[in-house]
């Protein structure tokens, strides 16, 4: 399922990305909220693409391949839907990384609008979750932005600092959506009493 939104297309991985997908993994820069850190070998890359790709053919949703609607061939960065345990507890999470020459430019907040419109539209998902560290603000801002909730803060790894976790259900995707549309009808209506 790929996706088109104002200036990006998200489309699902492949092998060929294998190289991209390395380049922005491995990066330290794009790694210091993370406290894994950067990926170590292309051995551990291909693996994890492989992840990708098989849990898009078992689940119907997945991580997609993100890169600018004029040029598809140049990749920006990763963004989507994985299973993850979180303090104990099963979890959809959704999360992104960017290559660094991508930052600043609202590609995070698009492509998270674009993702939850796809996971709650046509993934039929009923609850999605999203971790981020405390230190990291630049993140918070996207999820806020996008219409998460903050939820709680949790001490999920030693050694590291707690991660904030955002929600978005549903339901909520649901009654805004019929917001956004009862006001454009609104403003279609004044646009053509005028």
């Amino acid at each position: 399922m790929d996706i088109i939104s104002n200036r990006l297309i998200l489309r699902k991985p492949n092998s060929n990305d294998l190289c991209d997908f390395y380049r922005i993994y491995a990066d330290p820069a794009t790694n210091v909220f993370n406290p894994k850190g950067p990926i170590e070998n292309i051995e551990i890359a291909q693996d994890i693409l492989q992840l990708w790709i098989s849990q898009w053919q078992q689940d119907g949703f997945g991580m997609w391949v993100i890169s600018p609607r004029e040029d598809e061939f140049n990749i920006l960065g990763f963004g989507g839907f994985t299973h993850r345990q979180f303090a104990g507890q099963p979890i959809i999470n959704l999360g992104y990384r960017f290559a660094v020459q991508a930052w600043g430019n609202g590609y995070a907040t698009e492509a998270t609008k674009a993702m939850l419109q796809a996971g709650f539209d046509q993934c039929q998902l009923q609850l999605v979750n999203a971790t981020v560290r405390i230190n990291h603000r630049a993140s918070q801002k996207v999820l806020e932005k996008s219409g998460f909730v903050y939820k709680k803060t949790v001490q999920d790894q030693p050694h590291v600092l707690p991660a904030h976790v955002y929600q978005y259900n549903i339901s909520k995707w649901r009654v805004e959506r019929l917001n956004h549309y009862r006001n454009q009808a609104i403003q279609h209506i004044n646009h053509n009493q005028l």
